[in-house]
């Protein structure tokens, strides 16, 4: 029989041991009295980095009907947001740190794919994108060729 680490967070008892595996199995997590949809799970994942200080910003495309609980939990936290119409149906959410949140609002005034080079390279790295990526994703789209910058080294 396996040993029970108390301090493994993702380890429950070995089976077999008093109680385990549990009778009534935990509840998913949720933003209301539902379980949680996917959406929902990875917004609740990205609040847990948030409240980490993983990252500073985050940006979820979601469905403009799943938008309403997840702005109620963000203004009952104080957590900064703000919401991009992108279709009828569809929104950009952000959210996170007030200072990022209101760089992201000065910069996002407009759909993404219509971003600037420069503006797509502050947004990236804001949002905690590799670096690297995004310094080759700059020279690609502001047409200063990878190529050459990367030879240059």
């Amino acid at each position: 029989m396996a040993q029970h680490d108390p301090l493994d967070p993702f380890a429950g008892p070995a089976d077999g041991a008093a109680g385990w595996p549990p009778a009534h199995p935990v509840s998913p997590p949720s933003l209301g009295g539902e379980p949680a949809s996917a959406v929902q799970r990875l917004f609740l994942h990205h609040l847990y980095e948030f409240g980490r200080g993983v990252r500073a910003l985050f940006l979820m495309t979601l469905e403009a009907r799943e938008l309403p609980p997840m702005l109620a939990r963000l203004e009952r936290q104080g957590i900064a947001h703000f919401v991009q119409q992108v279709s009828a149906a569809k929104v950009n959410l952000f959210f996170g740190r007030a200072p990022c949140v209101a760089v992201a609002r000065a910069v996002v005034t407009r759909p993404l794919n219509t971003l600037t080079a420069e503006e797509d390279f502050m947004l990236g790295t804001l949002l905690g994108y590799d670096r690297e990526q995004q310094c080759l994703r700059y020279l690609d789209r502001s047409g200063r060729g990878r190529r050459q910058a990367v030879a240059a080294e």
